[in-house]
This record gives structure tokens, C-alpha cells and sequence, in this order.
């Protein structure tokens, strides 16, 4: 009996030893789960603000390049180194008229690149860099595209009308220029120079908003030294499409400099370190603004010799880093002006002292 007893708890053993093994066999084969993707690290370019936009909005937002802000900043800078430079002495530039001019810029660059991309919608087919444009490429209609451009140019207005009597005629000035623009590279070889007179309005608007007039002993000098830094970095912008631009017949300073580029970006530059010093003595400018001005040139001589005018990314890259020679120029500005304190209340320690 005993014996009995261990042979059936033996078999009662191995029943149950298997029964997991058979259970283990009827389930369905699964393979190993992929481990889940990383999480994006946070970003707040503005090219990933714009990529996650809603789709029917995002074409819009290419449309007035809010992905590709550099242009914004060529255009907004002027403004803010004459705001700066009409500061009082010794006081930091006005931030609220700092703030509209920004979103004065974001709005008319915006504005601008509808009214060129309206213009070359059949040009832009045919270049390779410009065919993925919203107009270009059928995304939105022309008619939604002046809708769109209705509504900036309002948007602008307000803006506008923030300022006092003078600036409003002198920045309703300037629209011809923007609406013109486009035309220039069928007609001449030149159409960046007529650019430098659009993006550099600012230089004279600023000071006109600060001060409710131009000063033209300063305006000018610095509106000049920005239309020459507005040859420079446009047409290093210009040899990125020069091989399109000869086949589509359409023209640029690029085409017409050819190898002797570098040449002329060299006396472009000059002229606008020169205007600069005008600017400067013509304000009473320190020694922080003229070392700016020293950086600068030093930028821009760095920036011409190394450049590569038959690779397209070089010229992108060089393009995109004139965005430092402006900042640097308002740091140099606002740091100048704090120095003008300095220096008063060292005369005045000096005459207190005899």
C-alpha cells in the first residue's frame, strides 16, 4: 500500500511540472517589445514652433518665412541701433519701442516675403531652393496669398499708428520700396542695393520714434553703413541661386561681381565701418561703440576671406552669422551710451574738485 501511495504522488509530481510547460505552449508566440522612441528634447526654434503649428495654418506661416527668422533680424536690427543710439545719455534704449519695432519687423518681413514670393511664384518653380514655397508649390491659392497679405499690412498699420506724426509718414515712405522690390532683379543687376533702401528704413524710423525727428548728421551716416552691410550679406545670399538665376534670366549683384566678389564685399565693408565712425562722432559716441565698430570689421573681414561663393551651404552659413555683426553693433551702442555717464560724471568730480 505504502509503496502504492509514493508511485501516485511521483505521478501526481510530473502531471503538475508539466502543466505549466503546456500552458506555456498554448499561448500565442510573442516577440519582445521595441523600446519606446526618445522623447524629442524641447525646442523652441522657430522653425519647430512652426513645424508644430496646425496643418492648414502652416503654409502661411512659410509663406512669411516665420521659420527661417534671420531675415527678421536683418530687418529688425537697424531699428534697434537707432533707437539705441537716440537714447538719452547714460539710460538703456526704450524697451516698449524696442518691443513694437520687433513686432513691426516680424510683420513687414512677413508682408515683404508674400509680395516677392506673388511676384516670382513662376520663377520659384524653377529654382531648386525656392520650388517647395507654399505659392510655388500649390499649396495656397493667390488669391487666400493677398488675403494674407491684407492682413499683415492692417496689422502693420496699427503698429504704425503707435508712433508719432512724423514716423507714420516717414515708415508709410517706405512702402513703395517693399512692393517694388521684387521687380528689381529683372530690370538690373543691382536689386540688392534697392534691398539695403527697404531693410535699413528702420535706421532713420527709430530715432524719428524716440526723438520726433531726424537727426540727419547721424540718420544718414547709419542708414548708409547699413545699406552697404546689406550688399554684403545679400549677395553672399545671391550665389546660393546664381547657376538658377542665369538659366531663368533674372539678375543679382552676385552675377554681376562673378570671382571678383570677395573685392567688392571688402569695400562694401569699409564703407560701412566708415559710416559708422560718422554715426558715432556725430552722437558722441565712447569708447564700448567703437570697439564694437573694431569687431565688426574684424566679423566682416573673417567672414569675406573665408568664404566659399561656389558652395551654396558656405554662403547660407556666412549669410545667417551677419545676425552677430548686429548685435554686436547694438551691444556696442547700448554700452556706449551707459559710458556717456561715466564720462560726465568725471567732468563733474574734476570741476567740483578745483
Amino acid at each position: 500500500m505504502a509503496a502504492l501511495l509514493a508511485r501516485f504522488s511521483r505521478a501526481s509530481c510530473r502531471l503538475r511540472a508539466v502543466r505549466p510547460t503546456l500552458a506555456a505552449a498554448a499561448l500565442p508566440h510573442r516577440c519582445p517589445a521595441a523600446p519606446p522612441d526618445p522623447p524629442r528634447p524641447l525646442s523652441f526654434s522657430a522653425a519647430e514652433l512652426v513645424r508644430a503649428a496646425p496643418g492648414p495654418l502652416r503654409p502661411y506661416l512659410h509663406l512669411m518665412r516665420l521659420h527661417q527668422p534671420a531675415g527678421t533680424w536683418l530687418l529688425y536690427l537697424p531699428c534697434t541701433w537707432s533707437i539705441g543710439l537716440a537714447a538719452e545719455p547714460g539710460c538703456l534704449p526704450d524697451w516698449h519701442m524696442l518691443s513694437l519695432f520687433g513686432a513691426g519687423a516680424v510683420l513687414m518681413r512677413g508682408a515683404g516675403c508674400t509680395i516677392n514670393d506673388l511676384w516670382d511664384r513662376d520663377y520659384d518653380k524653377q529654382v531648386a531652393r525656392t520650388a517647395g514655397r507654399p505659392l510655388a508649390a500649390g499649396e495656397i491659392s493667390t488669391f487666400q496669398s493677398f488675403v494674407f497679405l491684407g492682413g499683415q499690412l492692417s496689422l502693420a498699420l496699427c503698429v504704425l499708428l503707435c508712433l508719432n506724426y512724423y514716423s507714420i509718414i516717414l515708415g508709410a515712405a517706405s512702402l513703395s520700396l517693399v512692393v517694388t522690390y521684387p521687380l528689381m532683379k529683372r530690370i538690373t543687376y543691382w536689386p540688392q542695393l534697392v534691398l539695403g533702401l527697404t531693410f535699413n528704413w528702420g535706421a532713420l524710423l527709430g530715432w524719428s520714434a524716440i526723438q520726433g525727428s531726424c537727426n540727419w548728421s547721424v540718420c544718414l551716416p547709419l542708414y548708409f553703413a547699413g545699406v552697404m552691410w546689406t550688399l554684403v550679406y545679400d549677395t553672399i545670399y545671391a550665389h546660393q541661386d546664381k547657376r538658377d538665376d542665369i538659366v531663368i534670366g533674372v539678375k543679382s549683384t552676385a552675377l554681376k561681381f562673378k570671382e571678383d566678389t570677395k573685392q567688392w564685399l571688402s569695400g562694401f565693408s569699409t564703407a560701412m565701418v566708415l559710416g559708422l565712425c560718422v554715426a558715432g562722432m556725430n552722437c558722441d559716441q565712447t569708447f564700448p561703440y567703437y570697439s564694437a565698430v573694431a569687431a565688426i570689421g574684424a566679423h566682416l573681414a573673417h567672414q569675406i576671406y573665408t568664404l566659399d561663393i561656389d558652395k551654396p551651404e558656405d554662403c547660407w552659413k556666412k549669410f545667417a552669422s551677419n545676425r552677430t555683426v548686429g548685435v554686436l553693433l547694438f551691444i556696442g551702442i547700448v554700452l556706449g551710451n551707459l559710458w556717456k555717464r561715466k564720462n560726465s560724471e568725471t567732468v563733474e568730480e574734476t570741476l567740483d574738485s578745483r
